[in-house]
């Protein structure tokens, strides 16, 4: 990645991955005027090409429509920062491209990622990170370590994007030669010997681990060694074992982050259904756990959500008050806010809640709307206190 002097502006010539983009500085930015564009485009095919220069266009003249007299010199001078970038031929294994920019902020940023994303282009008050928020929850980090008796990789999953960052061998023949030793006498030393080899495989993924924070680790392997491995796992690192996969040692890359994804899916599916059952508990008892807009809103601005449940693929048109901050989400949007008589912005309402569940350090699940207890609900959340 090749970062400009000016440190508002970031340009990756390589892959990144989506969890390595600051989302939580994104969610910071914002102004009165929408003077923001945000740009998400699939880039791999040619026919990616044809279609996105024509999203790029149609999304372009709506927008000059659309933009006042006052604004439309901003808008241009941003869309000349970016132009260069939108239809600028993909980097190996790029399939998808995420900018962010701002003329009157000096700022810029460009990401290729190896996942795609749909088409998007908007001009508003902030940065549009809820793609984004979406695409992290789809594509989390996460680790394999393959291990067999002789033989240990260990690889850090990043938004598909994979590398190896260790890798460990012993020759367990070489270290015992048979001799004049007794069947038996030679089986001993050999168990000896592989039970050596994965404490040192263990204590290299304490040390990985560390250096490369991931959702979790897949240990996979041919044979017994990665359930003798498992075993032998400190407790602090086996809460982190996300699955095990009998897979080969020479398996192709593509093929492991196909196997591991499916994983971290099983996983990801788990962990939904844990928090949607544990917020119906808490629903039911009057516990740690609130649902509908104002409410969510109100505990959200107190940093008071642990959790915040958003309906996945939903847009839901509403505005926002400049002077009191009332979000209301409406396909209906008045001339000033029906509390203050202050001036008004519209709004992608799941993005403003969004954003604030960024600044406060919220997770965030995208759930299917039977996980909610009203059908009328867009999201809810549990509580910390």
């Amino acid at each position: 990645m090749h970062t400009l002097q000016n440190l508002q502006s970031i340009i990756s010539n390589d892959l990144v991955s989506v969890t390595e983009i600051d989302i939580r500085v994104l969610s910071e930015m914002s102004s009165e005027k929408p003077v923001y564009v945000s740009i998400y485009l699939p880039t791999s095919g040619k026919e990616n090409d044809h279609l996105n220069k024509l999203f790029v266009e149609s999304r372009i003249k709506a927008i000059r429509k659309a933009l006042p007299t006052s604004l439309l010199d901003q808008f241009e001078k941003t869309y000349s920062m970016i132009e260069e970038w939108l239809l600028e031929k993909p980097v190996s294994g790029e399939k998808g491209r995420i900018i962010f920019a701002c003329f009157e902020c000096s700022f810029l940023q460009v990401y290729r990622i190896a996942v795609e994303t749909d088409n998007y282009l908007v001009v508003d008050t902030s940065p549009f990170i809820l793609p984004l928020g979406r695409l992290r929850a789809d594509f989390e980090d996460y680790g394999i370590l393959l291990v067999d008796s002789r033989e240990a990789k260990f690889f850090c999953i990043r938004s598909d994007i994979i590398k190896e960052h260790k890798h460990l061998s012993t020759d367990l023949m070489n270290k015992h030669k048979k001799g004049g030793w007794s069947q038996m006498r030679f089986n001993h030393l050999r168990k000896g010997a592989i039970k050596s080899f994965l404490s040192e495989v263990i204590n290299n993924i304490h040390d990985t681990c560390d250096q490369f924070p991931t959702k979790g680790i897949v240990i996979a392997g041919p044979g017994e060694a990665k359930h003798q491995l498992i075993e032998m796992l400190p407790k602090e690192v086996k809460q982190k074992l996300l699955g095990v996969m009998d897979i080969p040692m020479n398996i192709a890359s593509n093929e492991l982050v196909a196997a591991g994804d499916e994983i971290l899916h099983e996983d990801e599916m788990s962990t939904s259904k844990r928090r949607a059952e544990e917020f119906r508990r808490e629903i039911l008892r009057g516990g740690l756990a609130v649902h509908g807009l104002k409410s969510v809103k109100e505990s959200l601005e107190q940093g008071k959500v642990n959790v915040l449940f958003i309906l996945q693929g939903l847009s839901v048109p509403g505005w926002i008050c400049k002077k009191c901050h009332n979000l209301q989400a409406s396909a209906k949007i008045p001339t000033e806010c029906k509390a203050c008589s202050g001036h008004i912005l519209v709004v992608n309402v799941l993005e403003k809640l969004f954003e604030l569940a960024q600044k406060t350090g919220a997770e965030v699940e995208f759930v299917k709307p039977e996980e909610l207890l009203d059908s009328t609900d867009i999201v809810a959340a549990l509580l910390r206190y």
